[in-house]
């Protein structure tokens, strides 16, 4: 279950990957499958090979791309390397927001 979002953060991730950037939106999750995460981040873009290209230098397999849904697929973040991943995007904003 995703919270901690508005529909306005989900619409503005969804534009940038219809403009073909690689986009970030990250959110409070509740998943059985995952205890000890309460957090994911999607990283998701239209082009499945610049995402791969993007998820190679962090060690993230393209196998484990979320394309599911085609419109959008996007890999999820979980976790220490979400933590380290979002440091290294240089992204605090959700670092601060979502790890108190």
């Amino acid at each position: 279950m995703a919270f901690g979002i508005d529909r306005n953060e989900l619409r503005k991730w969804k534009q940038e990957i219809d403009k073909g950037k690689i986009s970030f939106l990250t959110h409070y999750w509740l998943d059985d499958r995952f205890p000890d995460c309460n957090t994911v981040t999607k990283v998701g873009a239209r082009d499945l090979d610049a995402l791969a290209e993007w998820g190679e230098k962090y060690g993230l397999k393209r196998e484990w791309i979320d394309a599911r849904r085609t419109d959008y697929p996007h890999f999820d973040l979980l976790g220490e390397k979400q933590r380290q991943i979002l440091e290294r995007e240089q992204l605090y904003n959700h670092l601060s927001r979502f790890f108190k």
